[in-house]
């Protein structure tokens, strides 16, 4: 699947996400930017936003915290995150986006 947030690879679905830190509670609340935008509740301090957004996503996704790998950003708000054994479809569902389009509207 071929989406400007999200890509299959061999090792799983890599998703671009746009992360916004001390919010009032942890919820995806869609598309922003070419990312998905996930509010986290976790200020960003000592990697305490990016330990809530793995855990969001093992939780949403349905998946062992140690099958999300942040790539890329660990240290700023846009992050690339590979979900292991995950394909970009079902991510998507599970996130609660729209699966048919291939291109952000």
């Amino acid at each position: 699947m071929t989406h400007p947030i999200l890509q299959d690879t061999k090792d799983g679905a890599i998703l671009t996400i746009h992360v916004q830190p001390k919010a009032s509670r942890t919820e995806c609340v869609g598309i922003h930017g070419g990312a998905i935008k996930i509010r986290v509740a976790a200020p960003p301090v000592d990697g305490k936003a990016n330990e809530a957004l793995v855990a969001f996503l093992a939780q949403r996704l349905d998946l062992a915290p140690s099958n999300i790998e942040i790539l890329a950003g660990t240290s700023g708000r846009h992050k690339r995150v590979l979900l292991k054994r995950c394909a970009a479809r079902d991510v998507l569902a599970r996130l609660g986006l729209p699966v048919s389009g291939s291109r952000e509207s």
